[in-house]
């Protein structure tokens, strides 16, 4: 695990030095790279590349980077946990090896197959490689994009790294907002890949690589999609037709049960995020299950009883006999990883929970090197319940009830209808935001587009009231065309958790544990994220993942047999953080200060009149809109740390 940098200077003239700037991009990943580090320019190119090292495999000298073979150089991030198969492979056609290090398998599998060697890869990893007969680089991320890449190119210069705030230490990086990817963060509290917060920068997507020559041209190639996947007939729904459910919870298990031994191939310490929610109590149990000695689990609770899960992980842990430690995070602790947030994140970032996830790291850091997070599982298993919620909601659309209350929306004064809307919202959201929200969701018809206006949170109509600038289209974050895929292969169910696997999964979820652990030098491992569990959970059908009102019916059947049945079937709770408890009382100054109205009028991006009517009926009740104002407030504070 690593962190790595690099650039490519088209139009290089001398007019800096090569070695000290890449020296100085490399050098700002320190943190998730404190071992080793590594530099190399190519004679005759203006290229580059910079290697931060965290020592997982092979702890000598000869796992340093960037790596050579014959004319192929590689700099390399994340970790191939079936590289010995890969490599006994490779031996066998006459390939030899001086290291027990993946990075080494890495590029001599690209020299024997080229880029067709990704499919035989296992893992997680971002890596740039040179080829120095066709003269071409390649950047390369991970099916699902657990491991970062950024990119950036304008006039004749290629940055890349695993962290955006490595670029602005090279002299060719323009720090020009992007207008046009705020208005997509209030949505959804992310920036997906196909944008970035800055001009001329993107995240290369996942299961995607990136090739340029030396007349700069690029090239972006898919080589793995999850629902290509099912389509290409790797795995056919109809293949589970007369099995029986104890036949396919089987077969399930012995997938779970390879893919989560993988991720224990290490030469350090090895522990487990432990949530007490049913993915990380799975993962917990079949390794406990297997091991020889109590598997180290950590678990981050809260003082707010209705934010706290950790007395079920504690259970869990007590019960499955494993080597447990818990915090309970303050809000002086929150105080105190605030002002860090823009730093880790480079981007604006808000998800909430990244502060729990900052500490639960660094708690886990304190015992092992690597920890296992156990995300993926709601996205492959139909596991959050608004899932459910859009379903029942969308089959609703052509029912004469849905009918008329879109009527009475366009026919009855708004006044009337918030008013009938506040008797429901029990004070944690105003009448208002919860009328246009129900207006937007009435408004469409298309599957994935009422899916993706339930799960805003900042619909349509409230972006043009809250940003000064809106461009036509603002928002949207749909990377694929799902719809080609409902029908025989894929239903509304189905579109939804893969439209999730391509953007809240990697975009949110993933950056927010990779940017949390590797900021305390920390590997993270995502072993419900092996594509082998992500396929086979894509042609599953859906009487598997949901049954009888219980998501991830199939996960739930395997936990029985290692947990008492009455800890798992409990409402999902999900790591929501207490903010509108701590911003009302604790952490108020924060509002006041970078949501102040001077504040607001004199950087010009957000409507003055709009957050001042927000921050005051927050502070007087009068409806939450908690988090829109912490969206706000992420921003504010990026803006002050980046672009200021």
């Amino acid at each position: 695990m690593c962190r790595i940098a690099g650039f490519w200077d088209f139009n290089y003239q001398g007019q800096y030095d090569i070695q000290s700037t890449m020296v100085q991009m490399r050098d700002t990943l320190i943190h998730g790279g404190p071992d080793d580090a590594g530099y190399w320019k190519h004679e005759q190119q203006a290229l580059a590349f910079g290697h931060r090292r965290l020592s997982i495999l092979d702890l000598s000298p000869l796992g340093h980077q960037p790596w050579h073979f014959e004319h192929l150089s590689i700099c390399y991030n994340g970790e191939v946990y079936n590289f010995k198969e890969v490599a006994e492979a490779l031996q066998k056609v006459g390939y030899t090896f001086a290291s027990n290090s993946d990075t080494e398998v890495i590029i001599k599998a690209w020299h024997y197959w080229g880029p067709e060697c990704l499919h035989k890869f296992r893992g997680m990893w971002a890596f740039s490689l040179w080829d120095n007969h066709t003269r071409k680089l390649y950047l390369v991320r991970d099916r699902v994009g657990v491991k970062p890449l950024f990119w950036f190119f304008k006039n004749q210069v290629l940055l890349f790294a695993s962290e955006l705030k490595a670029f602005h230490k090279h002299p060719a990086f323009s720090k020009e907002i992007n207008l046009d990817a705020i208005p997509q963060f209030m949505q959804y509290g992310y920036i997906s890949e196909d944008e970035c917060i800055f001009q001329d920068t993107a995240k290369l997507k996942p299961g995607h690589y990136l090739e340029i020559d030396q007349n700069q041209q690029i090239r972006i190639q898919a080589w793995w999609k999850i629902e290509d996947a099912v389509q290409s007939g790797i795995l056919q729904k109809s293949d589970w037709e007369g099995r029986s459910d104890a036949d396919v919870i089987h077969q399930l298990e012995g997938i779970l049960k390879e893919a989560f031994a993988l991720r224990m191939v290490a030469d350090v310490p090895v522990g487990m995020f432990l949530s007490g929610g049913i993915d990380s109590s799975l993962v917990t149990a079949l390794l406990q299950a297997d091991a020889n000695r109590p598997l180290k689990t950590f678990t981050i609770g809260f003082e707010e009883k209705a934010y706290n899960e950790s007395q079920w992980a504690a259970k869990v842990a007590k019960h499955l006999g494993t080597d447990h430690t818990e915090l309970i995070c303050k809000p002086e602790d929150a105080r105190d990883i605030l002002p860090l947030l823009p730093h880790l994140y480079d981007e604006p970032f808000g998800d909430s929970s990244a502060i729990p996830t900052l500490l639960v790291s660094r708690l886990a850091r304190q015992q092992v090197t690597v920890a296992l997070s156990a995300d993926g599982g709601d996205e492959a298993f139909f596991g959050y319940s608004h899932y459910a919620r859009a379903i029942e909601r969308h089959a609703r659309f052509g029912s004469l009830h849905w009918q008329m209350a879109a009527t009475a929306m366009k026919v009855v004064p708004p006044v009337l209808i918030q008013k009938l809307l506040q008797s429901q919202t029990r004070g944690y959201v105003s009448a208002s935001d919860k009328f246009i929200k129900l207006r937007n969701l009435l408004s469409v018809r298309e599957p994935l587009t009422f899916y993706d206006t339930m799960i805003k949170l900042v619909v349509q109509d409230e972006l043009k009231d809250l940003l000064l600038h809106v461009p036509d289209g603002a928002g949207t974050r749909r990377p694929e065309n799902l719809m080609q895929y409902m029908g025989k292969d894929f239903s509304f169910a189905d579109a939804i958790m893969v439209a999730d696997v391509h953007s809240y999964l990697p975009d949110d979820i993933l950056v927010k544990v990779d940017r949390a652990a590797m900021s305390v030098a920390l590997e993270g491992r995502e072993p419900l994220l092996d594509h082998k569990i992500l396929e086979f959970a894509a042609a599953l059908p859906m009487k598997y993942k949901y049954r009888e009102g219980k998501s991830k019916w199939i996960l739930r059947q395997i936990l029985y047999k290692h947990v008492p049945q009455e800890w798992i079937d409990r409402p999902k709770q999900g790591f929501a953080v207490p903010v509108n408890e701590w911003f009302r009382k604790e952490l108020q100054e924060y509002y006041h200060t970078y949501l102040s109205t001077d504040r607001i009028k004199r950087d010009g991006i957000f409507n003055p009149v709009t957050v001042e009517r927000m921050r005051n009926e927050y502070f007087k009740y009068k409806g939450m809109n908690a988090y829109k104002l912490w969206l706000l407030l992420m921003f504010n504070m990026w803006k002050d740390k980046y672009a200021a």
